[in-house]
């Protein structure tokens, strides 16, 4: 047991000290952060100029509605945040007036224009023409102004008190609440949910990657110099590979403990929910039996690269394993309990995945949990096992790499 704790101790010294760990250990959680909060921050971050936008209307009517709809709109200084330019005239027609207003664009005279355009009875059709595509928040905004003014008018027509539309058009927002057997009604973000759990997949991923693709490039070099038969000479290959498994796993925990801090400190400051830490035992339990798992494979299979080429192709076939739970997460969400997201749930490779974004979305029985967590456990043993008789082997082995029909009578050998 000694021996093991050795071997444990010095994988994880070893591996804790490289330049590729601490940059990744820091630099990893950071990246998945902007990239969730960044889009956000970005996509309602307001322009810095007031943008001149036209409008082409034959009958007249909605440019002052317009006009006076989007008024309210400004920019952090106070300027209007559009300004709005009839380009219609009672001279030309509706062709005519299109030319010169896409000319008006292409000469950088206004940022896009409205292009109004009439069919059959109560029958409009709008375009918004610019050069670029265009930008999302200003088509909704004119959007919302367009059907403001149509159904003023209409109210007008007919006669209505326009009071009455206020109150058609005021909506009444829907708070989500779950929900819970001990009378506990919390105010429930899914979305934020969803994307917490989703950042939990995303670190597993990464850190089984850059975890298990650092433990093959050091297989490769302790073999490719020898080293490999100066540790196997101290100890039993089943010793080597078991202080592997445990030091690679204490680095994996180490990870775990920093970017739990990381997760708190963004948690006080509010970038990330708090409902993203709701499961966070079940979801330890999950995160650790599945690095364990993968990096049993790792181990045993990394033992039988003998060169770098081979090391990245192998890694990159478990990688693509990684990524299939994250192909089907949008499944998990419109049906947590559906037959084929509770199939992919009992299958080891995709579990730890599944169940992570499964917890925080929707309550799960006490049973499926055990079982899943059984089943983990059962193929963490299983994978360990046949991992060991593999790299019995494999670490004494030099040149061509090994055959299928090779490593399964590795494995049938006791």
């Amino acid at each position: 047991m000694n021996k093991i704790f050795s071997v444990a101790k010095w994988e994880f010294i070893e591996k804790v000290k490289t330049r590729a760990f601490l940059i990744s250990m820091i630099v990893t959680p950071v990246i998945i952060i902007a990239f969730a909060v960044l889009p956000t921050l970005l996509g309602n971050q307001e322009g810095e100029a007031t943008k001149v936008i036209g409008v082409v209307d034959k009958s007249g009517l909605y440019f002052d509605g317009l006009k006076e709809k989007i008024s309210g709109d400004k920019l952090s200084d106070n300027l209007p945040k559009y300004v709005l330019v009839n380009l219609s005239t009672e001279k030309n027609d509706a062709d005519s007036l299109q030319k010169s207003a896409d000319k008006e664009v292409f000469d950088q005279k206004i940022s896009a224009y409205l292009m109004i355009k009439y069919g059959g009875t109560d029958s409009v059709n709008v375009q918004w023409r610019s050069r670029s595509a265009a930008n999302f928040n200003d088509v909704r905004t004119f959007e919302r102004a367009f059907n403001d003014t149509r159904i003023d008018l209409k109210f007008k027509q007919e006669g209505i008190d326009p009071s009455l539309k206020k109150f058609i058009s005021k909506e009444v927002d829907i708070k989500p609440i779950k929900i819970s057997k001990e009378g506990r009604d919390t105010e429930s973000d899914f979305l934020n949910i969803f994307f917490s759990s989703f950042i939990f997949i995303i670190l597993l991923m990464v850190m089984i990657i850059s975890s298990g693709g650092m433990l093959v490039r050091s297989l490769l070099e302790e073999k490719s110099n020898r080293l490999i038969e100066i540790l196997v000479s101290s100890c039993t290959p089943a010793q080597l590979l078991t202080g592997k498994i445990f030091g690679l796993s204490l680095l994996g925990l180490f990870q775990i403990v920093i970017w739990g801090l990381i997760g708190i400190s963004l948690t006080g400051a509010g970038t990330v929910h708090p409902d993203a830490f709701q499961n966070i035992p079940l979801t330890l339990v999950y995160f650790i039996l599945g690095f364990i798992f993968y990096t049993g494979i790792f181990v045993g299979l990394g033992s039988v690269v003998t060169t770098e080429q081979e090391a990245q192709q192998f890694t990159s076939y478990l990688s693509m394993i990684l990524v299939l739970p994250i192909v089907f997460a949008i499944t998990a969400i419109q049906n947590p309990n559906s037959e084929f997201v509770r199939i992919l749930s009992y299958i080891p490779l995709t579990t730890p995945s599944i169940m992570l974004l499964r917890l925080n979305i929707a309550p799960l029985p006490t049973w499926e949990i055990l079982l899943t967590i059984f089943i983990l456990l059962i193929s963490i043993f299983i994978s360990i096992r046949l991992s060991s008789k593999i790299f019995k082997i494999g670490i004494l082995s030099y040149g061509k790499r090994p055959s299928l029909r090779e490593l399964i009578n590795w494995i049938k050998e006791k």
